[in-house]
C-alpha cells in the first residue's frame, strides 16, 4: 500500500495510516514565497545603493523615515493584510466567491483610506520638524517622505491582490508580481534619482511608480479567464459594507502589530540618526543586510499562514497546530543561521553600499561589521516572532497578539533603546537613566526586545487559544 495523500494541506498518509507532513507540498508552497521575498529583497537593497550614491547625509535620511514609513502603510491598509487569512479559510471550505470578495473588499478598504495617505504624506515635514534630526538630513527625508508615502497605497493595494494567490497557494503569480516591480524599481530609480535629477525624492518616486505596475499587474491576473470562471472575480466587485467592516475588524489588528513593532523600530532609527549621520548610516545597511534573513523567514511564515488558515477552513484545527509548530521551527532555524552567515561576511558585504570617496565610510564601515553581530544573535528570535506571528494570522488570532507587540515595542524597547542608547545631554528625555553606549547600546535593546517578543508570541501560539476563534 503507497503512501497518499488526504484531503487537509500539505498531509501525508503512510502505509500504516500514520499522518506526516508533506515537506514537497510545502515546499511547493513556500520556495516561491521565500524567492518573492529574494525579490523584495533586492528592491530594497536597490533603494539602498542607489540613494547611497547620493550622499552619506542621504542614506541616514533614507534611515531616520525608513520604518515611519512602513508604519503608515501597515496602518492604513490593514483592511488589506486580512486578506490572505479570510481567503486560506475561505479557500480550504471550498467556498470561492467569497475568495474573490475578500479582494474586493480590501481594495474598497484601501480606496477609502487614501486621503489619509495623502494627509500624511503633506503633513511629515511637520513630524520631521520635531524629529530632532540635523537639518540637512530632515531636509532630505522631507523629500523622500512625501512622494514615498502619498504612492503607498499602490503599495497596500498590491499586498491586498497578492494575499488571494497566496491564500490559494498560488504563490508563483505572486513572485512574478514582485520581480517585475523589483526590475520596475530599478529602472525608475536611475531614471527619477539620476536621469531626471530628483535626488533622494526620484526614490520614492521610483517605488510608487513600481508598485502601481505590480497593481496592474496583479489585476491582470486576477481577472483572467482562468480566475474568472473559477472564482468570480469579475462579480464580486460590489461593495458589501458589513463584509467590509467585519474585515476590517479582522485587518486592524493585524496591521496594528506589524505597525506597533515596526514604529519601534523606527523610533530606535531615529535615535542611531540622532547620534550622527556614521551612526544612522551603519544602521540603515544593517537593517537591508539583515533583511537577507528577514525577508525569506517572512517567506516561509506566510506559508505558515496559508496552511493554517486552509486547514481550519476544512475543518481541523489540530492539523493547523501540527502545521504551524513545524513552520516556526523552520523559520528561527533559518534565519538564526542566515544572521550568522552575515556576521561572518560583514566585512565583504558592507563596502558596495557606501559611497567611497565619502569621509565617513570608514567609520561606517567599522561600526557596521560589529552591529552585524548583534542582528545575528537577534534573527533567531526574530524568526520565533515572524513564525509564531503569521501561524497566529492565518487562525485569525490578531487581538492578543497586537496588545502583546504594543506592550514589549512602547513600553520595553523603546525606553530601553534610548537608555542605553543616549548620554545625558544627547537624548530626548533626560528623566531617563542614560547609559550613553551609542550604538551598541541600542541594537543590545534591539536583541532583548525581539527575544522577549518572539517567546511570548510563540507561547500565545502554544497555548491552542486561537482555536476557539471563528472568522
Amino acid at each position: 500500500m503507497n503512501a497518499s495523500s488526504s484531503n487537509l494541506p500539505a498531509q501525508r498518509i503512510d502505509a500504516r495510516g500514520q499522518t506526516h507532513v508533506d515537506w514537497r507540498a510545502v515546499a511547493l508552497l513556500a520556495l516561491p514565497l521565500v524567492a518573492n521575498s529574494g525579490a523584495q529583497l533586492v528592491l530594497n537593497l536597490t533603494d539602498v545603493w542607489f540613494v547611497g550614491r547620493i550622499s552619506t547625509n542621504a542614506l541616514a535620511a533614507i534611515a531616520a523615515v525608513h520604518w515611519l514609513v512602513i508604519v503608515v502603510l501597515i496602518i492604513l491598509s490593514g483592511v488589506g493584510l486580512a486578506v490572505q487569512t479570510i481567503v486560506a479559510q475561505t479557500y480550504g471550505g471550498r467556498r470561492l466567491c467569497r475568495a474573490s470578495q475578500a479582494v474586493w473588499l480590501g481594495l474598497w478598504g484601501i480606496l477609502l483610506a487614501v486621503p489619509l495617505f495623502f494627509a500624511a504624506a503633506f503633513g511629515g515635514r511637520m513630524l520631521l520638524a520635531h524629529l530632532g534630526l540635523q537639518a540637512p538630513i530632515a531636509q532630505l527625508a522631507a523629500d523622500f517622505w512625501v512622494p514615498r508615502v502619498a504612492g503607498s497605497p499602490f503599495g497596500a493595494a498590491a499586498f491586498a491582490v497578492l494575499g488571494f494567490f497566496n491564500g490559494i497557494g498560488r504563490t508563483r503569480v505572486t513572485l512574478m508580481v514582485t520581480a517585475v516591480m523589483a526590475v520596475s524599481n530599478a529602472i525608475l530609480n536611475q531614471l527619477f534619482i539620476f536621469g531626471l535629477g530628483l535626488g533622494i525624492a526620484g526614490s520614492g518616486f521610483a517605488t510608487t511608480g513600481a508598485q502601481a505596475i505590480g497593481v496592474l499587474t496583479a489585476m491582470a491576473v486576477f481577472l483572467s479567464p482562468e480566475y474568472r470562471a473559477r472564482y468570480r472575480s469579475h462579480l464580486t466587485w460590489k461593495p458589501k459594507w458589513p463584509g467590509l467592516l467585519r474585515q476590517i475588524q479582522l485587518g486592524f489588528p493585524m496591521g496594528l502589530l506589524w505597525a506597533a513593532d515596526l514604529f519601534g523600530f523606527s523610533v530606535f532609527q531615529l535615535m542611531q540618526v540622532r547620534l550622527g549621520a556614521a551612526a544612522g548610516a551603519a544602521t540603515q545597511v544593517v537593517m537591508m543586510l539583515t533583511a537577507c534573513s528577514y525577508l525569506p523567514g517572512v517567506g516561509i511564515a506566510m506559508a505558515g499562514t496559508t496552511l493554517v488558515g486552509q486547514s481550519i477552513g476544512a475543518g481541523s484545527r489540530d492539523w493547523a497546530f501540527a502545521l504551524g509548530n513545524r513552520i516556526i521551527a523552520l523559520v528561527a532555524i533559518y534565519m538564526g543561521t542566515t544572521g550568522l552567515l552575515l556576521a561572518l561576511c560583514g566585512p565583504w558585504l558592507l563596502p558596495p553600499f557606501l559611497g567611497a570617496a565619502d569621509t565617513q565610510t570608514v567609520s561606517v564601515l567599522a561600526l557596521g561589521a560589529r552591529l552585524l553581530w548583534f542582528a545575528a544573535i537577534y534573527q533567531f528570535f526574530d524568526g520565533l516572532n515572524l513564525g509564531s506571528g503569521l501561524c497566529l494570522r492565518g487562525a485569525g488570532d490578531a487581538v492578543v497578539p497586537a496588545l502583546l507587540v504594543i506592550a514589549l515595542s512602547w513600553l520595553v524597547f523603546i525606553p530601553l533603546a534610548h537608555a542605553l542608547t543616549f548620554a545625558p545631554g544627547q537624548g530626548w528625555y533626560e528623566m531617563l537613566p542614560l547609559a550613553g553606549l551609542g550604538a551598541l547600546g541600542g541594537w543590545l535593546a534591539v536583541v532583548i526586545y525581539i527575544a522577549l517578543l518572539g517567546i511570548a508570541l510563540w507561547w500565545r501560539w502554544r497555548s491552542r487559544a486561537w482555536m476557539q476563534l471563528q472568522i
